[in-house]
């Protein structure tokens, strides 16, 4: 008699089943080492600032409900991490279907209203690929968040920040570009990884000299890119970005490009070396105390090059879920601290005491809200 089929997971499942068990174990490990081996925080903690600490790195999201115009792929709603997306956003498809892909960004603006230590959030809309007319392609696009949709919605709260999103193959990405900064755009946001360009393509400089004469930092992807189902990492190699760093373009990378690697080195050593070279470069600190990202945040705060680069970016919703939690780093904080961190219930309140528990100084806090005010 011949045997059933095997059945064997797919991989992509089987790689979330082993992250799965690490997150279980990793802290059941860590209490029990933590009282012999504990390092203590990588810089002494210092109090936070007197004024309210501005967020710089937030998403957003939507299904396209409520006329947002937002997409998402079905390859990326048929992935693992839609339903973890949707749940750290607050939400679920049937309640965006009702409500609108707006609620998503009305909850971020309840959230931070109730947040003791940020008081704002720069919201980030995402271009898409754009194909050979120069227009959107939603064949090689995951995940679509339009500028109109962000700029309308934050406009409704105070306490929210509109960051434009233009990938620069667009026909008309001059003309995005002037529409975002009349319409009080903060930045510009990209991914070239998933929208599909080289950030080094001399065809650009057009629009790195706009981005210098509207004084609009970028904000950029550098390293790796875990978050969605495809992503052409070559394309966020940091050192794909001299052409608009020579040109003048205030260019901010997120994670200090933490994870990946080209042509056999870290990102973040290629970066590191960059910060010498410009005074126009910057990185931030969002998403560094992900459990896949060991070491990074010490990286950054003791390292030379970094000093007065960083600023802080929460990596909204991903800190509202199992990638980070206190309980990862046992050896640098007390069971005390892992214990009081963890009940907090607000997400960038949590955020922001875990970092400052691991020793990210006063100045890093400070210096997002200074720098968008100049």
């Amino acid at each position: 008699m011949s045997r059933p089929p095997s059945h064997k997971p797919h991989p992509r499942r089987r790689l979330f089943k082993r992250w799965i068990t690490l997150l279980v174990a990793i802290p059941f490990a860590g209490w029990a080492s933590c009282s012999l081996l504990h390092q203590g925080p990588y810089l002494p903690p210092e109090p936070l600032p007197d004024a309210p600490i501005l967020d710089i790195h937030c998403h957003t999201a939507g299904i396209g409900s409520g006329d947002s115009g937002c997409f998402v792929s079905d390859s990326m709603k048929t992935s693992f991490r839609f339903g973890i997306y949707l749940k750290s956003f607050g939400t679920s498809i049937e309640e965006l279907e009702d409500g609108g892909d707006a609620q998503i960004i009305k909850k971020i603006s309840t959230g931070i209203a109730g947040s003791q230590h940020v008081g704002a959030a720069i919201i980030l809309a995402l271009d898409g690929a754009v194909d050979e007319r120069g227009e959107l392609d939603l064949a090689r696009t995951e995940v679509y968040v339009p500028n109109e949709f962000v700029e309308r919605e934050t406009a409704k709260f105070t306490n929210l920040f509109f960051g434009a999103s233009i990938n620069p193959l667009r026909k008309d990405a001059l003309e995005r570009l002037r529409w975002a900064k009349e319409h009080g755009a903060k930045l510009v946001k990209w991914i070239p990884s998933v929208m599909l360009f080289d950030p080094a393509n001399e065809a650009f400089r057009p629009f790195y000299e706009k981005l210098v004469e509207y004084q609009l930092p970028l904000l950029t992807h550098a390293g790796e890119e875990n978050a969605f189902t495809n992503a052409r990492n070559e394309f966020c190699d940091p050192q794909r970005l001299h052409l608009p760093l020579k040109i003048g373009v205030t260019v901010i990378v997120a994670h200090i490009a933490s994870t990946g690697k080209n042509e056999g080195e870290r990102d973040t050593s290629r970066l590191s070396r960059m910060m010498g070279q410009y005074t126009n470069l910057f990185s931030e600190i969002s998403s560094l105390t992900q459990i896949n990202k060991p070491g990074y945040l010490n990286e950054a705060l003791t390292g030379p090059e970094w000093k007065d680069r960083l600023l802080y970016g929460s990596d909204f919703p991903l800190i509202n879920t199992l990638a980070v939690s206190p309980y990862y780093f046992p050896l640098r904080l007390t069971r005390k601290q892992m214990k009081e961190i963890n009940s907090i219930g607000n997400p960038w309140d949590r955020d922001v005491l875990l970092k400052q528990a691991l020793g990210v100084p006063q100045n890093i806090f400070r210096r997002s809200a200074e720098f968008f005010s100049r």
